[in-house]
């Protein structure tokens, strides 16, 4: 029998698919990448029983990067970024090895079938994908097809087999308007945040942000936030007067009137106003009107108008909202939640999807009435051509979902249930009096039928109390009539929705990416997050977006973006040539760029006044090893030292704490050492400022702390602490912590294992003594005479950590799952005591510290 691959785009979605395909009947197991499963079953494709394999890929399999050098921003000027580097596509996540595994499973089939999410990503993940399996497949014989496209918009029984029995081919232009996105963010970003990170890193010391990034989304998104502050700070607030008239009823009752002028900017106008009518005593009626009108039922529901919603009236950030929808998407509960359409296509069983509601503690009564009484036809919205709006697909309760996962699913469905109810119908009654020259108007609304407002109860019309019966003519006695004096507002700022708002309006992004752009501004430092979710723009936001002003008003204004939205949305139609657009927009950007570089001092004057030069920030901590004078560490994002005398600036590790360490020095260059932590926790090592930033070794490269140096006689070195390979990842070693007593650690110097032990001992040294069955370095123990946990009441113990059954009981491993066979058992893992601990694979070679400091040294001059 032939095989048929199947590919969906996450692991949850694979297995969701295979079993409404399969109809539960299918056996799984893990691929070799330990994070995608495999599902098979057997069935019929194109009319013959086959095999079928459904499995799955997490997100993009490639992503696009410079080659070699272009990647270091010490070695190339940024503008040969526009046109001369080379990129290449590289696995995404290389620890997935994903390219491996899909040529594993799709070794030998014939069919493949890619069930990857519909949109412009999923496409370009389409064509990654068939990239990986294609070389490997099966030869179609006589020009049969062998590539096809399922197309789907929900995780539903009907919806997933109804893409089976219609399967297509996937969209090559949509894959590569996708490609050509890519590659103008990276090129373009890339260039501008390079140079002005450097440039202005290099200047001043309280930025407080590690990348000063440019996007050409991010930067129009902070631009739009910025505007709004300039509205606010360049406000000045004008005083205008009001006057406001109070009559009484039959019922003793008091209405308050609106005066018809509203407001005037001149103190005396109005007060000749008032004296015109304070001495009435009576208001007549010169007109009544009562009019029906109706509160429109809402649009189907769309992605932005999700995101607005979730930010304004959920309190939810436009990213954590939309991960939500992906969840409950992926989980079967609504529809593929990303969509630009607000308009339900002739042939979606919304009665379908209301029925699935019916039992619904919540809304139940509401459903049933409108599946009895008939449907309201959704209101015609827009029509995207992408997936249908957003959709509840089967009901669930808030005990099932819990915390923001059922209140985005509440309103979803909320909405839903809105979009085929009726219209809200009120009754406006309006009277309009006469107060001697002057006239005034009452309003009142009376709710005829509250319509879809019950389903949405905050959408409804604000109870008011019902205006007297009158009619022209009849006369009401005058309580008071006074002036009132108020003062015009400035705007607030923008908060997400608003923001949202605009980023639609002006084509910035798309709607899966402009959660990302409001993440990223978030990020950089350049807003933040105020009550209400505010986006207040910071001195650096600010400063940045000024200074584009000044320079280039193009680098931050939505124009020029939205232009090159419109041109890959032609590449997507297949109207545009790919490589025309990609060379006319790159074009453009590299001129803008060559002005933007030799006009930085514009943008510079402005960081002058807001910011402070790197000599006058931060505080003395360690001394320089070629003055001897002290560095001052910035402690403001990027951390660093800084030497003001020899004028040199060194980087260092981000993300945690800094502090001079015991006063003692790097032996190749007299720095004094520092020590990095990530707090009590995490792990700590020292480390040389100098060389650091500048490697002394070959083997060693920059951002290299003491625990990763190879210097073969330095007390704090790898050479000297180094104890054996990490029990979890391949390149590490375990390195002892000599800061961590009397809580002692041995943390990994590459991932983020640390393992805890001898807790209370006085005192833990590395042996020059090896361990005979796995080579790790034996450890000299003296416990503490009181809690010792050596027999006989001994206090000293020499032992490898991973072998001696005495220090076995002493270690636990943090912050990483182990997969060592000490820590962790299962099939195929080596079990029993006391076997290959510390051992490298074969051919692989050991990174533990050299047993002859000799041969060592001889290596490095050699």
């Amino acid at each position: 029998m032939k095989t048929v691959l199947m590919v969906a785009e996450k692991p949850s979605l694979a297995q969701s698919i295979a079993k409404i395909l399969s109809r539960g009947n299918m056996s799984s197991h893990k691929g070799l990448n330990g994070a995608c499963s495999v599902h098979k079953y057997t069935g019929t494709f194109a009319g013959q029983p086959v095999h079928f394999k459904m499995t799955s890929v997490c997100g993009h399999v490639m992503t696009l990067d410079f080659l070699g050098k272009y990647n270091k921003w010490d070695k190339v000027d940024p503008a040969e970024l526009f046109s001369q580097a080379p990129t290449e596509k590289k696995e995404a996540n290389p620890k997935l090895n994903m390219v491996k595994f899909l040529q594993v499973e799709g070794r030998g089939c014939d069919y493949v079938v890619l069930w990857l999410d519909c949109d412009k990503e999923g496409e370009n993940i389409c064509f990654e994908v068939l990239d990986a399996v294609l070389p490997v497949m099966n030869n179609a014989h006589n020009g049969e097809k062998t590539v096809f496209r399922a197309r789907f918009s929900s995780i539903t029984d009907t919806d997933i087999c109804n893409a089976m029995t219609r399967l297509s081919e996937p969209d090559h232009n949509e894959a590569l308007s996708v490609d050509a996105r890519q590659e103008l963010d990276l090129r373009i970003g890339c260039a501008f945040t390079r140079f002005q990170t450097k440039y202005f890193q290099g200047k001043y010391g309280d930025l407080d942000s590690s990348l000063i990034s440019f996007g050409p989304c991010q930067t129009p998104t902070l631009g739009f936030c910025v505007e709004r502050h300039d509205k606010i700070q360049s406000f000045k607030p004008e005083t205008y007067w009001v006057l406001q008239a109070k009559v009484h009823t039959d019922k003793e009752e008091s209405l308050l009137l609106d005066w018809d002028r509203v407001r005037v900017f001149d103190r005396e106008i109005a007060q000749m106003f008032l004296n015109m009518t304070k001495l009435e005593k009576e208001a007549w009626v010169e007109a009544t009107s009562r009019k029906e009108k109706a509160k429109q039922r809402p649009l189907a529901l769309n992605t932005v108008e999700m995101l607005r919603v979730a930010s304004s009236a959920l309190g939810m950030g436009p990213q954590h909202a939309m991960q939500i929808a992906e969840r409950l998407y992926t989980q079967g509960y609504i529809s593929y939640p990303r969509t630009e359409t607000t308009h339900y296509p002739e042939n979606f069983d919304l009665k379908g999807s209301l029925r699935q509601q019916a039992n619904h503690p919540y809304w139940a009564d509401s459903v049933k009435q409108l599946l009895a009484e008939g449907i309201n036809r959704p209101r015609k919205g827009h029509d995207a051509g992408d997936h249908p709006p957003i959709t509840p697909m089967k009901s669930a309760t808030e005990a099932e979902l819990g915390g923001d996962a059922w209140r985005l699913y509440e309103y979803i469905t909320r909405h839903f249930i809105a979009t085929v109810s009726h219209d809200c119908k009120y009754l406006q009654s309006t009277i309009s009096f006469r107060i001697g020259p002057e006239h005034f108007t009452c309003m009142g609304k009376t709710v005829i039928s509250p319509g879809f407002t019950e389903i949405m109860p905050w959408q409804s019309v604000p109870l008011e109390e019902s205006l007297p019966t009158c009619q022209k003519g009849d006369t009401f006695t005058v309580g008071e009539v006074k002036m009132l004096e108020k003062q015009t507002n400035p705007p607030d700022y923008l908060t997400e929705a608003e923001l949202i708002t605009l980023m639609e309006k002006h084509g910035i992004g798309t709607d899966a990416s402009i959660p990302v752009h409001i993440n990223n501004i978030c990020q950089r430092n350049y807003v933040t997050v105020e009550s209400g979710r505010r986006l207040k723009p910071t001195n650096l936001g600010i400063v940045l977006v000024h200074g584009y002003y000044k320079i280039d008003a193009e680098l931050v204004l939505p124009t020029i973006r939205s232009a090159v939205e419109k041109q890959l949305n032609l590449i997507a139609q297949g109207k545009a040539d790919y490589h025309q657009v990609l060379d006319h927009t790159l074009d453009i950007f590299k001129r803008k760029f060559h002005y933007f570089v030799d006009s930085i001092a514009g943008m510079d004057e402005l960081m002058e006044v807001s910011f402070s030069p790197l000599a006058a920030t931060g505080k003395p901590l360690s001394r320089c090893g070629k003055c001897h004078r002290f560095m001052k560490y910035i402690q403001a994002k990027p951390s660093r030292l800084h030497c003001s005398h020899c004028d040199e600036t060194y980087t260092l590790p981000q993300n945690g704490t800094i502090k001079l360490y015991k006063e003692l020095r790097c032996p190749l260059d007299d720095f004094e050492l520092v020590l990095w932590s990530s707090g009590s926790r995490g792990k700590s090592y020292p480390l040389c400022p100098y060389c650091y930033n500048h490697p002394p070794f070959r083997d060693m490269k920059k951002g290299m702390g003491c625990n990763e140096c190879t210097h073969p006689t330095c007390q704090h070195s790898l050479s000297m602490l180094g104890i054996g390979q990490c029990v979890e990842c391949e390149n590490g070693v375990l390195v002892l912590d000599p800061t961590s007593g009397p809580k002692w650690k041995v943390a990994c110097n590459t991932c983020n294992v640390v393992a805890h032990c001898f807790e209370n001992a006085h005192r833990v040294r590395v042996s020059a003594d090896t361990c005979n069955t796995c080579e790790a370095a034996l450890l000299d123990v003296d416990f503490n005479k009181a809690k010792s946990p050596l027999p006989g009441n001994e206090t000293q113990h020499t032992g490898c950590i991973f072998c001696d059954p005495v220090f076995q009981e002493l270690v636990e491993l943090k912050h990483a799952a182990s997969c060592h066979p000490m820590h962790r058992g299962g099939p195929g893992r080596r079990q029993g005591r006391g076997r290959g601990r510390g051992r490298r694979p074969p051919g692989k070679p050991n990174p533990r510290r050299p047993k002859d400091k000799m041969s060592a040294l001889a290596a490095y001059f050699v």
